[in-house]
């Protein structure tokens, strides 16, 4: 079986498409917006993972890349439950500053890759419009969609992180398609919130391991062993 061609059938047509990207947003930035339900558990985990192993591999969180999360029931100000802290601690990332945001649409639409907890989640951010559909992804949808890709038909990091991760979301969105979940509960990331501390290990230890193909589909650079 021949999945299509990356990008096929993805763009707006763009009248000033030389100087924005594939979606239309400018082309010196690539926001990851990662999305649960209180913002206070999983989607704060995953946010600042994905700092923590972006700059584990590139030295520092920069060139364009910026990751930030919210709720769709979003705790608006609110820490980071202590579990979630304790988690991310135990990981090396830094979880200092973190404050809680309800999903608005301003998000959505800046956001070039939108990667959500559960389905639920996936399907109420496509429901807020804006063209999300081309750039959300459940993440573990998307983990699943990454493996798939062939690293070498990416640009290579030389040529800047954001190009290569705006040719990431355009190759995933290609294949959706044609690599389905073996079942429903497999692209899910079930809610720790009011778990004791083990459970929150547990979910760390999925996200962790979901991010870990997508940072290193990123950046072309694997992870330190």
């Amino acid at each position: 079986m021949t999945a299509p061609e990356a990008g096929r059938g993805i763009g707006g047509g763009e009248q000033v498409a030389e100087r924005t990207s594939t979606f239309g947003f400018p082309p010196d930035s690539f926001r990851i917006l990662h999305v649960s339900t209180g913002n206070v558990c999983r989607s704060p985990i995953t946010e600042r993972l994905t700092r923590h192993f972006v700059t584990e591999r590139l030295g520092v969180l920069g060139g364009g890349l910026i990751v930030e999360s919210a709720g769709t029931w979003g705790h608006e100000g609110a820490p980071m439950e202590a579990n979630a802290e304790a988690v991310l601690t135990e990981f090396g990332a830094d979880t200092a500053g973190f404050i809680g945001r309800e999903l608005l649409d301003e998000h959505v639409i800046m956001a070039d890759l939108v990667l959500t907890a559960t389905r639920d989640h996936r399907a109420q951010v496509i429901s807020m419009g804006h063209s999300a559909g081309l750039r959300t992804f459940t993440l573990k949808e998307f983990t699943r969609l990454v493996r798939a890709i062939d690293p070498t038909t990416l640009p290579p990091l030389e040529d800047g992180v954001v190009l290569r991760a705006r040719a990431l979301v355009r190759a995933a969105a290609a294949l959706r398609g044609w690599l389905l979940a073996p079942t429903a509960e497999a692209d899910e990331v079930y809610d720790p919130y009011g778990a004791p501390l083990p459970f929150f290990r547990s979910i760390g230890d999925e996200i962790r391991d979901a991010l870990d193909p997508v940072v290193t589909a990123l950046t072309g650079v694997p992870a330190h062993t």
